[in-house]
């Protein structure tokens, strides 16, 4: 295993900040289900990971409920009878959660509407009560004229 795990961007994530966590799993398996511990739970120390404010902040965002108060990512991974698959899911996940982190939003352009499109939800809006207009009337009764 090396020491670091690269993220992208620049950014490296030190693999001692990571401490994972072998866990019996449920779901399918059989006999193995009950006698080996093949779901893993990744617990990453991202607060020590030292992330630039803007991906911290982001980060936290997308990790929800995962991240913990003290900073701490909590991922588990159970989909598969080994632990090695496990470990490798919840390592991509960490890496993609990670990269989605990294990439800066862009900021909106404030437009204006066209005079077409002005122009259309005004014709539309005269169509619309030229069409109420004349509901009213007809040999219908009820109303007064």
């Amino acid at each position: 295993m090396s020491a670091d795990l690269r993220i992208g961007r620049g950014l490296v994530l030190d693999r001692r900040l990571i401490e994972e966590r072998f866990v019996t799993a449920d779901g399918p398996g059989g006999q193995n289900v009950n006698k080996v511990a093949t779901a893993v739970e990744l617990r990453v120390d991202l607060a020590r990971a030292g992330l630039p404010e803007d991906v911290w902040q982001r980060l936290t965002v997308l990790a929800g409920r995962r991240l913990t108060a003290e900073g701490v990512l909590v991922l588990s991974a159970r989909e598969f009878r080994s632990q090695d698959r496990n470990r490798a899911a919840a390592e991509a996940r960490l890496v993609s959660l990670l990269q989605q982190a990294l990439i800066r939003p862009r900021r909106r352009l404030a437009t204006r509407p066209t005079l077409a499109s002005k122009r259309e939800r005004v014709e539309g809006k005269v169509h619309r009560g030229r069409i109420k207009a004349n509901r009213g009337s007809g040999s219908r009764g009820g109303q007064d004229e």
